[in-house]
């Protein structure tokens, strides 16, 4: 059983040679594998299933292409994809999975998570997470058009982006208490994450350790999380877009 685990690619219309990279990063690291894993932040922004722009088409068909191929799809809904839901995931035949997902990889107990809840110093982000997965918020939010859905996608992206721009590398970080209090409820001795865009393998007392997956971009390779029965991989894959 081999898995491979991935976060926050950001794909938009606005990016094709993003999305070209991801395309071809299916085909050169996704073809020989059993589970592929996207822990949030699939795309820069999701206005809703019943989207039915070219992105979106074209997205649904790739990671479908994946599934039809032999590949088990898992994923995660991120900061910036919080609306994605069961009717997106049944139709690629993928697994949307919760917030918190337990699995073994290579004999240790394992946790996935996209990573911003970790992120408790970030006080007003936590705030503005609990309004927009609330229930009633959403159902409210899908049912204005499309299009508005679409003007608020990029009005809350701006927002988000001044704010962060403000906020102290610390503040935006995960929080190590809160990490230490999560592994410990779910009895985990590893921990798999991105959200943050700060890619690393962290050693932690007691032979725990969290892993936090790299955010994408043309110019750089990426890091990603590759594991089987023996062996857990933190590798820097190249993207290419030819």
């Amino acid at each position: 059983m081999e898995r491979l685990f991935i976060s926050d690619l950001h794909l938009s219309e606005a990016a094709p040679d993003l999305f070209l990279a991801f395309e071809h990063f299916l085909q050169d690291h996704c073809s020989d594998i059993d589970e592929l894993y996207i822990l949030g932040d699939l795309v820069d922004a999701w206005i809703g299933d019943d989207d039915e722009s070219p992105f979106a088409q074209q997205l649904c068909a790739r990671l479908k292409d994946i599934v039809d191929g032999g590949c088990s799809l898992f994923l995660m809904q991120g900061n910036r994809d919080f609306l994605l839901g069961e009717t997106f995931a049944k139709t690629i035949g993928a697994t949307l999975l919760p917030e918190a997902h337990l699995l073994t990889l290579a004999g240790e107990r394992a946790l996935l998570m996209h990573g911003d809840s970790l992120c408790v110093d970030d006080t007003e982000y936590q705030q503005f997470r609990a309004q927009v997965r609330s229930k009633a918020w959403q159902q409210n939010l899908l049912a204005q058009p499309l299009d508005q859905r679409r003007a608020l996608a990029r009005q809350l992206r701006d927002m988000s982006q001044e704010a962060n721009q403000v906020k102290t590398d610390d503040i935006m970080d995960v929080n190590e208490t809160e990490v230490e209090r999560v592994m410990t409820l779910h009895g985990v001795s590893v921990l798999i994450h991105g959200h943050t865009h700060r890619p690393a393998r962290h050693p932690m007392a007691e032979l725990k350790e969290r892993i936090v997956l790299g955010d994408w971009d043309t110019d750089r390779p990426v890091w990603v999380c590759r594991a089987d029965e023996n062996t857990i991989e933190f590798l820097n894959c190249p993207l290419r877009t030819a």
